[in-house]
């Protein structure tokens, strides 16, 4: 997927999230300007309890205390209304936070793969133009040794296969040491641009690995040494962007 179209499902998905946020913040507004005149209220009621403490009628001051106290009960279900509301907000933006997370994850997937595609592109590009200026070496060499005498010929080809067995060289790796490879090392090994990649690092799979118990992980399998283990934990591991997601739940 584009990154165009990754941008344009991402503001349709929040295009209604600046009015609920706004609509929650007045109602939050709201609350607090209650909660203000109803303390208002307690504290002339207290005012009044205190200076005619001792000319009121028991029944006055028992009236007097019971509105005061019901002030502070509808002051306490104000307070707990804007916590919720705080709490739904707060969920409201994390949600949207999650799926940005994961569509980065997908785009950085996309661009990883795109690169692959290219770089094969290239190295079978220019081992085609490898290939054609060998032969033009090769007509040249058969034009000069017309020419030139029998010991001038033997050293450009002796030249010649020295340079062919570097070239092998330089794309052998044995076999007997792959499980042990570093993940730096990884990086400056041949890639099978078909080969499926993963963990954190997008590399191909190499090494002991150990699988995320999250069903619904993008990535799903890690290397050991990309994210700190050195044997196989117990019980259900999780990757550090599920961890991360099971905390703010």
């Amino acid at each position: 997927m584009a990154a165009g179209m990754y941008l344009e499902h991402y503001l349709d998905s929040i295009e209604n999230l600046p009015f609920e946020l706004q609509r929650n913040f007045n109602l939050m507004r709201d609350l607090d300007q209650r909660t203000e005149d109803l303390k208002g209220q307690i504290d002339s009621l207290a005012k009044e309890y205190t200076s005619n403490a001792r000319t009121l009628s028991s029944d006055q001051k028992l009236s007097l205390l019971r509105q005061i106290q019901q002030s502070y009960s509808k002051c306490k279900e104000f307070g707990d209304d804007k916590v919720q509301l705080a709490m739904q907000t707060y969920e409201m933006v994390d949600k949207h936070i999650r799926r940005l997370d994961t569509d980065l994850a997908r785009f950085e997937a996309d661009l990883k793969e795109k690169q692959i595609e290219s770089t094969d592109y290239d190295s079978t590009s220019s081992k085609g133009k490898k290939v054609d200026s060998r032969q033009k070496e090769k007509k040249a060499a058969k034009t000069r040794s017309k020419v030139k005498s029998s010991d001038e010929d033997g050293s450009p080809k002796s030249a010649q296969k020295k340079v062919k067995l570097f070239q092998q060289g330089e794309f052998t790796a044995p076999a007997s040491n792959f499980g042990n490879v570093h993940p730096s090392d990884v990086l400056d090994m041949p890639v099978d641009p078909n080969e499926p990649t993963y963990c954190l690092c997008h590399q191909v799979s190499y090494g002991e690995m150990i699988g995320c118990d999250n069903t619904e992980c993008s990535i799903e399998w890690f290397h050991f040494a990309c994210v700190g283990l050195t044997t196989k934990p117990r019980g259900k591991w999780y990757c550090p962007r599920c961890s991360q997601d099971r905390k703010r739940k």
